[in-house]
């Protein structure tokens, strides 16, 4: 027990690391939550600080969630669970789920930015690339139409983080494609998506209202900045 917990702290460590505040308090000396939406992820940054910085913190956010459920998982969980298994549910895929789900948490309630971090949508992408890269394709293909059609990020994320549990289902159930350790899959991705819907709330809520603001080009730096 004691080694799941430590797995499970250090993969929320992971996830905690404020990649968009690091570098704009780091490199243009203010922090990210204070421009644009308020928000610490890679959309804002993109938003204020150009695309270049914004792909950066993307790309790094994603590692944290791949490194969670891979390097994590692999190398500091103990091969047999800390308890009897009475589940279907396979023992490594839940391990990996846990890592990841973790990371996830670590990033929207960092604790290293008074737990005011990103909305895990980046964190949350790389923990499908490490468990299941068919249907994490799937999502990046349904959060590409849904924003080249309405130039939603929030709506485009919140699609995608829907499509993943929906493919595993059609995959599975309708298709009948066999998918290793789907029990626990369908089920923790359901309870994934769901928590980076509650953390898209406030987005959600402007979509409705019609306030959201789609993403357009970055401006000048100068304008960008407040200069």
């Amino acid at each position: 027990m004691i080694n799941l917990a430590i797995v499970i702290l250090l993969s929320y460590i992971v996830g905690s690391i404020p990649t968009s505040i690091m570098l704009s308090r780091w490199v243009h000396g203010f922090d990210i939550r204070t421009k644009g939406s308020g928000n610490a992820g890679g959309t804002n940054v993109f938003r204020v600080l150009g695309w270049k910085s914004g792909v950066l913190v993307m790309l790094v956010d994603i590692g944290k969630g791949v490194l969670a459920t891979t390097v994590m998982a692999r190398l500091f969980w103990d091969p047999t669970l800390p308890f009897y298994n009475r589940t279907p549910f396979d023992d490594f895929t839940i391990i990996q789920m846990i890592c990841g789900g973790a990371a996830i948490i670590g990033h929207i309630w960092t604790i290293f930015a008074g737990f005011r971090g990103g909305k895990g949508i980046a964190t949350g992408a790389g923990m499908l690339i490490g468990i299941a890269p068919t249907e994490f394709a799937i999502s990046v293909g349904v959060f590409l139409i849904v924003f080249m059609a309405w130039k939603y990020v929030s709506l485009s994320s919140i699609s995608a983080a829907l499509a993943f549990p929906l493919s595993l289902f059609i995959r599975h159930d309708i298709f009948g494609d066999e998918i290793h350790s789907y029990k626990t899959l369908i089920y923790f991705s359901i309870a994934v998506a769901l928590l980076l819907v509650y953390s898209h709330r406030a987005n959600i809520k402007r979509l409705i209202e019609g306030t959201e603001h789609p993403m357009r080009l970055p401006q000048p730096e100068r304008e960008r900045l407040g200069a």
